[in-house]
């Protein structure tokens, strides 16, 4: 229901008071105000809160604005208070013109969620202009001869305000010979004309002047006038009169320049000069005249300028026909433009949410769209639309109005982004249409865990590495963005050997980089199993594990170890060559081990120093030293061998052994040489002062140890036969302590305190060697070379155990013996697939002590009184995590125990040499052994002595 406020007073006497605002109608979200022109900044134009129902903080939560189609601001919002002002000075006659009535129309926006409420603002037009006309002073050239009745067009004045304020009445003074006729049109406008009322005669006044004054309808009034001067002409009796009072033609906006679209005729009467007519506008045209040209020849109307329907859409243009008396006919021509279809859809974004969650529900605004065609009719319909493979659609919300919303699921990892074309089609004919791109952006959310390209990763690392050794750099990939994408690394806290997994590994929590937190032995740990996690920076952050297996490789950092033969620090260790021994004969055999692994635990034998390289060869691969010619008797009987065990290393590592071989039928021959073994020069004449210091250590060590053992013999030997006495029968299984280390770099075993005896049934070639001592068992051999006792020695006290007399018929055998591949007897050695032999197991290496144990435990038994070995010696013992592997048989000189990879075997075997190692419990007991047989070795003795 409309209310119109009417404003009554002096001129702008409105102005300090509230003004008139007017709620036109309020319904569908639209509001309507009316309020006057020229109203001062900042002034109120009407409460939206109040006529919409709303509030301010509905207001602000919804970040309310204002949208106008042409993008003009006369009308501001004030949030603060709900109101809506005056954003900019208000002209109405700059704004609409002459069209009324004349209203802003603009929309305001909410968001969260998306309302649009239409308001209409109508502006009313106050008397502010007064009438003008276009020029200060108009001429007439009149006939005297003209009839009253005549009339002449007049330029009607302008005035910009509309309806009372407007022109409304136009006086003419003087009015002596003239009248003046105002004519109103269809339209409202008014058309005025000067009417001769009385004739003229220019013979009594050649000139006339006149005032036109015109008066709007306003309060107060305002007018405007004009000069009118009129000249007095001969006679032209006829005047022109074109053929219609009113001409109408229609032209299609794209009518080019220079068409023609009209020709107007007028006649004249009169003859002659009086008879020719000119054609031209009239001057109120002045509009027209920039887009239509009247010849005044032909009368053609013609187009000179760009028509555009949509900004005007029809002409009145007034023409004149002129004699060259001066008499002119007026008449009308009414141009009605046609529209065309030349105006495509203009898409307008009102508001975009950019970029939206890839969590958004569907049907979730994403962007208020304003789509408008200038056309009119179906040349003006639009339809809009986007592609349906898009997971968006279009929806119309009102009147040109339309939402851009979600039609399903969004997943950033998939698609990052879209870029939406929204098209925009009329219905003309041809249809224009108009595209629109909008980039939208899909925001990220945290809804992938990091994922590594495998569960299991492997990594090597050689050892003795430096702690903070870069192993591994483990990296995961996480679809999100941003810092949802943002990984960090972590170990997982884990037992490893006993103790957390930080203490051997870190993590760099950026780069995922493990670090070795220590330095790693491969013969202790050979693999570590990590647990690496992910874990990206969302919330709440999401992970994932990756396992890493990391492999300790071996490195050449264990020199070979020599199991046999074993080196003491003074003892005189030989094998025995018969000088019968055929090309071939096996004479030992080096056994060596290494800890290391794969090809840095491949050991190769070579014989580095000989007294005879001519005599003996090392096998490269089994460490088997045997001859490599017939032995003669030119040999000479001490044969020094030194050799060399090599691993494959890279670079290689090495240890030596010294093999003393004597070359010998007999004992007593090989005593009598090798009592001055001890005092041969080396190689190196440079040693000679380091090896008499070292026997004068040697003999002060033996002296001592002599007067200690002479001391407490009578003490422990009671004592031993009491405990032997107590004990029956019960076996005594001899314990052999672990010696097993390095021993200055050289790789060789750590040397034990041993008794060296060698001793003949001449007391004068009896020998008795004391060095290092052992830190466990050893074997004592007495003075009178009639028995033998087993000497057990701890840190505190020694004990001496009696055994039963030795063999009377003992001798060295010359027959072939046991052994590995090429010696006759034993069986074939099983041999690697490869150049290298492989490594023995642990079981194997402790067999290969045991059998060890066995060859002195035979070596004792077999021993006449007559005749001594020439060593008498223990293997240390070894734990079997030090003991390395290495797949051969091992033959022991000087034993029948060849080890097998039979572990029943071995296991009898390794009893069987524990047994024999054992004295009998019967030998505390025993009587004088009966007087030795001669041996070869005594005969060749007693030879010696009949030749002396």
């Amino acid at each position: 229901m409309g209310v119109l406020c009417h404003i009554s007073g002096k001129k702008m006497s409105w102005w300090p008071l509230l003004l008139c605002i007017c709620v036109a109608e309020m319904a569908l979200g639209q509001v309507r105000y009316s309020i006057p022109e020229e109203m001062a900044m900042r002034s109120v134009v009407g409460n939206i809160i109040q006529d919409l129902g709303l509030d301010v903080k509905r207001l602000k939560s919804g970040r309310a604005r204002i949208f106008t189609e042409d993008g003009s601001e006369y009308i501001g919002l004030n949030a603060e208070k709900g109101t809506l002002v005056v954003a900019k000075r208000i002209d109405r006659e700059e704004l609409c013109k002459q069209v009324s009535p004349c209203s802003l129309h603009f929309q305001i926006i909410l968001e969260n969620p998306m309302e649009l409420h239409r308001i209409d603002v109508e502006i009313t037009d106050i008397n502010d202009n007064a009438p003008f006309f276009s020029k200060r002073e108009y001429s007439f050239q009149v006939s005297e001869s003209a009839s009253p009745g005549a009339r002449y067009s007049l330029e009607s004045a302008k005035d910009p305000d509309v309806a009372h304020n407007a022109i409304q009445t136009y006086k003419l003074n003087p009015t002596d010979h003239f009248k003046l006729n105002v004519v109103s049109r269809p339209d409202g406008t008014k058309y005025i004309e000067m009417v001769l009322h009385t004739s003229l005669d220019r013979e009594k006044q050649e000139e006339h002047k006149l005032t036109l004054t015109a008066f709007d309808g306003g309060n107060p009034q305002k007018s405007g006038s004009v000069k009118i001067n009129v000249v007095v002409l001969d006679a032209n009796d006829n005047s022109p009169v074109f053929s219609q009072s009113v001409y109408r033609v229609t032209v299609p906006e794209n009518a080019s320049r220079g068409t023609v679209i009209l020709r107007v005729s007028a006649t004249d009467n009169d003859k002659g000069a009086n008879e020719e007519v000119a054609y031209s506008f009239s001057h109120h045209t002045d509009g027209a005249s920039s887009h239509f040209n009247m010849d005044p020849h032909t009368g053609e109307l013609t187009v000179i300028g760009m028509l555009d329907y949509e900004k005007v859409k029809h002409y009145e243009i007034d023409i004149e026909a002129t004699d060259k008396g001066g008499l002119a006919d007026t008449s009308k021509v009414l141009i009605e433009v046609s529209d065309l279809n030349d105006n495509a859809p203009v898409i307008s974004i009102i508001s975009l949410s950019n970029p939206i969650p890839e969590d958004s529900a569907p049907d979730t605004v994403i962007a208020m769209l304003n789509i408008k065609d200038l056309d009119t009719d179906k040349n003006g319909q639009v339809k809009c639309f986007i592609s349906k493979e898009l997971p968006f659609k279009i929806k119309l919300s009102s009147t040109n109005f339309y939402s851009l919303m979600s039609d399903d699921v969004l997943d950033r990892e998939t698609v990052t982004e879209y870029n939406i074309t929204i098209t925009a089609m009329d219905e003309g004919s041809p249809p224009l249409s108009t595209n629109k791109t909008i980039n939208l952006r899909i925001s990220d959310v945290n809804d992938n865990a990091p994922v590594f390209p495998q569960p299991f990763c492997t990594a090597f690392i050689i050892e003795n590495n430096s702690p903070g050794m870069s192993l591994i750099s483990v990296k995961a990939s996480d679809k999100d963005s941003g810092n949802n994408a943002r990984i960090s690394y972590f170990l997982e806290d884990s037992q490893l050997n006993g103790m957390s997994a930080s203490a051997y590994f870190s993590v760099n929590a950026e780069s995922g980089e493990i670090l070795a937190v220590r330095s790693f032995d491969y013969e202790q740990t050979k693999e570590f199993h990590i647990r690496v996690k992910a874990q990206d920076g969302g919330s709440p952050p999401l992970s994932s594990n990756v396992t890493v297996k990391i492999l300790i490789q071996d490195q050449n950092d264990n020199p070979p170890q020599v199991l046999y033969p074993v080196q003491t620090g003074g003892s005189l260790v030989a094998e025995m060559v018969p000088r019968s021994a055929d090309v071939g004969y096996l004479v030992t055999k080096v056994v060596a081990v290494d800890v290391d692994s794969g090809q840095n635990a491949w050991l190769s034998y070579k014989l580095q120093k000989a007294t005879d390289r001519a005599l003996f060869e090392v096998g490269s691969q089994n460490g088997e030293i045997r001859t490599i010619r017939q032995v003669t008797d030119k040999d000479a009987v001490k044969q020094r061998l030194t050799v060399m065990v090599e691993d494959n290393g890279q670079p290689s590592r090495s240890a030596t052994v010294i093999v003393n071989v004597a070359v010998a039928d007999s004992f007593p021959e090989v005593l009598s040489e090798f009592t001055d073994f001890t005092h041969d020069k080396e190689y190196n004449d440079n040693l000679t002062f380091y090896l008499v210091l070292a026997l004068a250590v040697v003999s002060f060590l033996f002296i001592t140890c002599l007067v200690v053992i002479i001391s407490v013999k009578i003490y422990r030997w009671r004592q031993e036969r009491v405990f032997y006495k107590s004990s029956g029968n019960l076996p005594v299984i001899p314990y052999y302590p672990p010696l097993y280390a390095d021993v200055g770099g050289t790789g060789t075993l750590k040397q034990a305190f041993s008794y060296e005896v060698y001793g003949t049934t001449d007391s004068r070639k009896s020998d008795i060697t004391c060095s290092r001592p052992f830190s466990q068992s050893t074997l004592s051999v007495d003075h009178s070379a009639t028995r033998t006792v087993p000497r057990h020695k701890t840190e505190s006290e020694n004990t001496l155990t009696e055994q039963k007399p030795p063999n009377n018929d003992w001798r060295f055998t010359q027959g072939p013996r046991p052994g590995p591949s090429g010696a006759t007897g034993g069986p074939e050695v099983a041999m690697g697939t490869g150049p290298w032999p492989q490594p023995p197991t642990e079981a194997e290496q402790l067999q290969a002590l045991m059998a060890a144990a066995n060859e002195v435990s035979e070596a004792t038994a077999t021993l006449g009184p007559g005749t001594m070995g020439l060593s008498t010696r223990y293997s240390p013992q070894f734990t079997l995590q030090h003991v390395p592997d290495y797949r051969q048989n091992v033959y022991i000189p000087g034993s029948t125990a060849t080890l097998t990879s039979n572990p029943q075997q071995q296991q009898a075997t390794a009893q069987q040499a524990a047994q024999q190692a054992l004295p009998p419990p019967q030998a505390s007991a025993q009587p004088e052994p009966p007087k030795a047989a001669q041996t070869p070795a005594s005969k060749k003795k007693s030879t010696k002595k009949e030749k002396k």
